[in-house]
């Protein structure tokens, strides 16, 4: 296309577009605005090399002028100007995320990377907002969606935009490295299933030499602990506990104890268990416990478990009355405060139901759905030429609502006494600017009779200058 306007001598038209969307995703109310830092980072390093043009070269028709690779060799960027909303702002159907002005080839060389750049990063920030608002501000969210994700660098920017959206840590080690996302992460059910079921229990001492509550404070801070030391308490301890929980120790499986003592010996300070391998209650949460309170026997403290399978809000009910009973019985307070971690293709509706049951979940891991945006694919962004020479211009269509609005916009968020923002006013870029204390008539962009009039208290300009003159 670029070749056809440079041989209709128009490549340098001076031309207007904007980069917007029509339909907020997920069926609700708002997009949160993502991708812009990657534009700017291609845009500083957009230029054809002499074998990007030899490639061009070998693919267009015999017939194709060379002048025009001549074009390509030279063209920059600094002849161009950049408008966008800030990274990480709510924003709604229709109003640009991007206005591009500039030679008429250039920009439209530029309409598929800045659609892709945004299109999916805007999908999976709105994605990881959402459930962020489900899980309220107090619970951690953990993105594990990697494995899931689609190719190396949709899992890469899948963890880049889902902390942007409100997501606290990633189990993504590379995404961690790139872009300094706190980093966490738990063993595996294979992990578990590693270890023979035919190890026979560990020897330990006979209740009559199980520590006293009080030594517990005096091993507190004692580190020095060997793998078979850890085992010999921990068994110890389950069998302890055996008559706290009120549990049957043929219930318990001794393959799960001897892999989560060895991952706790691995790490023995951020200890997290994956419960479910085998029954969360009789064997999963109980072995945990054994091996958290041998841990504190060597001064250290476990972090917590994790739930991969089941009825999410009852086992947490469950886990968490197991860790009060063990607090209270040994006097051991920060045990009730253990962490219980949830995960198993969890989604938007998934944890608001979730809530509705009432839980005692600390974090929840969001993975698949959080990566691949399954409710919906893609946020449909379009790039649409408004301006050429000076000219406003549009698509039309029979479909209004696919009808672009012509002319190069600028936008405004208008806000009322108590900075609660009202609506956002688009104009067009030689209108007077809206003004504190001046009553403004806002009209529906697709519905001239719905209009609104406004007198707000405070203005805030959506769009900035972030591309001038090459930078």
């Amino acid at each position: 296309m670029s070749y056809a306007l440079w041989k209709a001598g128009k490549a340098f038209d001076c031309a207007v577009f904007e980069l917007f969307f029509r339909t907020n995703p997920f069926k609700g109310e708002f997009t949160v605005f993502a991708g812009l830092s990657e534009c700017l980072k291609f845009l500083r390093t957009f230029a054809f090399s002499e074998e990007d043009i030899k490639y061009i070269r070998n693919i267009f028709p015999d017939h194709t002028d060379e002048a025009f690779f001549d074009f390509l060799s030279k063209l920059d960027l600094s002849g161009l100007t950049v408008w966008a909303i800030e990274e990480g702002t709510a924003v709604f159907p229709n109003v640009p995320l991007l206005i591009v002005q500039g030679p008429l080839a250039v920009c439209q060389l530029l309409e598929t990377p800045l659609l892709n750049l945004i299109n999916y990063a805007s999908l999976v920030t709105t994605n990881a907002a959402r459930i962020r608002l489900a899980v309220g501000e107090s619970k951690q969210l953990a993105e594990f969606g990697l494995r899931r994700a689609q190719g190396p660098n949709g899992g890469i920017s899948a963890s880049l935009y889902s902390f942007l959206g409100g997501f606290n840590v990633t189990s993504n080690v590379l995404a961690a490295k790139l872009y300094g996302i706190p980093i966490c992460g738990t063993h595996s059910h294979s992990f578990v299933s590693a270890f023979s079921s035919d190890s026979p229990r560990s020897s330990s001492p006979g209740p009559n030499v199980l520590p006293k509550k009080e030594s517990y404070h005096t091993l507190a801070g004692t580190v020095n602990f060997d793998t078979s030391q850890l085992i010999a308490a921990s068994d110890t301890w389950l069998r302890r506990l055996a008559t706290t929980l009120d549990f049957s120790l043929d219930d318990t499986k001794p393959e799960e104890l001897q892999a989560f003592v060895h991952y706790a010996s691995a790490f023995p300070s951020t200890f997290v268990g994956l419960v479910d391998t085998f029954s969360v209650l009789k064997s999963g949460v109980n072995n945990f416990c054994a091996v958290a309170l041998a841990l504190w026997d060597f001064g250290l403290k476990a972090v917590g478990v994790r739930i991969d399978s089941g009825d999410l809000a009852y086992l947490s009910n469950v886990v968490r009355k197991k860790f009060t009973q063990v607090a209270e019985q040994y006097n051991l307070p920060w045990f009730r405060d253990l962490k219980i971690i949830v995960s198993n293709d969890l989604d938007e509706d998934t944890i608001l139901s979730i809530y509705q049951q009432g839980h005692s979940i600390d974090m929840f891991a969001v993975g698949t759905q959080l990566v691949t945006c399954q409710k919906q694919s893609a946020l449909g962004c379009v790039f649409k030429l408004v301006e050429i020479n000076g000219v406003p211009t549009a698509k039309l269509s029979e479909n209004v609502f696919k009808m672009n609005i012509p002319g190069q916009k600028l936008a405004y968020r208008l806000f009322d006494s108590k900075g609660m923002a009202l609506l956002d006013l688009m104009q067009t870029a030689d209108e007077k600017k809206p003004t504190v204390g001046e009553r403004i008539r806002c009209r529906n962009a697709y519905y001239a009779a719905k209009f609104v009039e406004i007198i707000p208290s405070s203005i805030r300009k959506l769009h900035m200058v972030v591309w001038k003159d090459g930078k």
